[in-house]
């Protein structure tokens, strides 16, 4: 990187403080996903004989659940879960809709047409009830609910990566590259589609954090990740019903987990949009 761009890059950064913040809580949520799991005191699927709903302590940091398990070990260790899947399905996503936006926006025809129409039938459903339907359908293991995820939120990156394409296909640099002999795909690939992977980037910053917030919500219901696995929507179910007697830890730390680490991927995605498009600088 050149004077000029480092001097640029330090110049947006200290006009957007709150990207380095944003980073700061992905980078600990990714951490603590990787990591996490291997440092806890106790096993996040055992419960302790004789220590249920203890509050927090210094054996306890969390204090336990109703069944006695420890809350800190299954915090730490349901960032494993809940950041994979979001990860996981969001890229799953983004390949699956950014190169169906090229092609939708660049050619016209009954494919488009039917690409359109299917996009149109599964953004019109709430995203819960056929998120809540399709893992009911396959089953509540990891990897379908990663699949579930990235069917529902493919579409957003087609609509987008195709508005994007529409606007490129008849600028000058096409006809050019037509004239030169490119054919119809390697324009659309090598030519537009590095031209509408900005918006998407920025997308797929946000939609991590919208596909943890959904995978809780999913598993807060019990249509998501199964119990005992550890995940941050399960637990906060699991211990909600405990607030009304005094014992709110159970609930409270999961969902405070859950909430800085949806936070940090939309503050990354809001400062993102600033940074990359130089006419919101």
């Amino acid at each position: 990187m050149n004077k000029e761009k480092r001097q640029l890059w330090l110049y947006v950064l200290r006009r957007h403080p709150l990207f380095i913040v944003g980073v700061v809580i992905v980078t600990l949520a990714i951490l603590m996903a990787i990591v996490g799991p291997s440092l806890v005191p106790y096993d996040p699927m055992t419960a302790l004989p004789g220590a249920a709903l203890q509050p927090p302590s210094p054996e306890h940091w969390f204090g336990t659940d109703r069944s006695g398990m420890d809350v800190f070990s299954r915090v730490v260790a349901a960032a494993r879960i809940d950041v994979s899947i979001g990860i996981a399905a969001t890229v799953l996503a983004w390949l699956i809709g950014t190169p169906l936006g090229v092609l939708t926006g660049y050619y016209q025809g009954v494919m488009t047409d039917v690409a359109l129409r299917a996009a149109d039938v599964i953004q019109a459903f709430p995203v819960m009830v056929l998120g809540m339907a399709m893992v009911a359908v396959t089953g509540q293991q990891i990897t379908n609910v990663i699949w579930v995820m990235a069917f529902l939120y493919a579409p957003i990156y087609l609509r987008l990566v195709r508005s994007q394409a529409i606007g490129e296909r008849d600028t000058q640099y096409v006809l050019a590259a037509r004239c030169s002999g490119n054919s119809e795909p390697r324009i659309a690939f090598r030519h537009v589609a590095p031209n509408c992977i900005a918006i998407a980037i920025i997308q797929a910053s946000v939609n991590v954090g919208s596909t943890i917030l959904l995978t809780a919500g999913l598993s807060f219901i019990g249509a998501g990740v199964r119990v005992p696995i550890p995940e941050w929507g399960s637990m906060i179910s699991i211990g909600a019903p405990n607030i009304m007697t005094g014992e709110w830890w159970p609930a409270v730390f999961p969902g405070v987990f859950l909430s800085i680490t949806v936070l940090g991927f939309a503050m990354i995605g809001n400062e993102l949009r600033y940074m990359i498009d130089p006419t919101r600088r």
